[in-house]
């Protein structure tokens, strides 16, 4: 039995609903199916029931057990400024294993991201990005990177990496947006880069 539960976190409007919706509940059905939860369908269904309820802007976080019970809480949504910038550091002893599975999905086990972030203040860091075994970049504690080409798109690091399967990473992947590339530190050095999740969107970042 798993010993921990699968996380969907969201943001709803009014007269929109939860942004990105379908992507939210594929990763779902998929991280259920391949870890072999239960209840993803029953999941889905409850939170639609949930979202015609709300009377505005919401954070909704979706949980779901291995024995497919499930908990659906909300807070009120409260956007940055437009103008917000992150200062960004990197994890200096918090590292990620490239070839565990389990960072693909997006889960209750956040003891490594934990660590990273409790690495450095929260004034003195707006996110902490984690690294692999090779050095490469991964992700941040909750967002993934996302790297200016030079040419309108962005870089992201590929899941083999070491990196969350992000619904934000994946809505601008299919949207040709985004390209996977391995990156490490001295990229987001040279160029232009953002972090970014379904929740909050693309961020402006910098490298502390």
């Amino acid at each position: 039995m798993n010993h921990f539960s699968l996380i969907e976190t969201m943001h709803c409007e009014p007269g929109t609903g939860v942004a990105r919706f379908n992507l939210h509940m594929a990763r779902l059905r998929n991280s259920a199916k391949v870890l072999g939860f239960a209840g993803a369908d029953e999941a889905h269904s409850a939170l639609l029931r949930y979202v015609a309820e709300q009377a505005g802007p919401m954070r909704l976080r979706l949980e779901l057990r291995p024995d497919g019970r499930h908990e659906i809480t909300s807070a009120p949504y409260m956007p940055l400024p437009v103008d917000t910038v992150w200062k960004i550091r990197i994890a200096s002893t918090a590292r990620l294993t490239s070839t565990d599975p389990i960072l693909r999905h997006k889960t209750s086990k956040r003891a490594v991201y934990d660590a990273a972030r409790a690495e450095y203040d929260r004034d003195d860091a707006g996110e902490v990005i984690l690294l692999n075994e090779k050095d490469e970049v991964c992700e941040g504690t909750i967002t993934n990177i996302f790297v200016d080409d030079g040419a309108g798109g962005l870089l992201t690091p590929p899941l083999s990496s070491g990196c969350l399967a992000g619904v934000l990473r994946t809505s601008l992947l299919c949207a040709k947006r985004a390209t996977n590339r391995r990156l490490a530190v001295d990229d987001l050095g040279r160029k232009p880069f953002y972090v970014g999740n379904s929740l909050r969107g693309l961020i402006r970042a910098e490298l502390a």
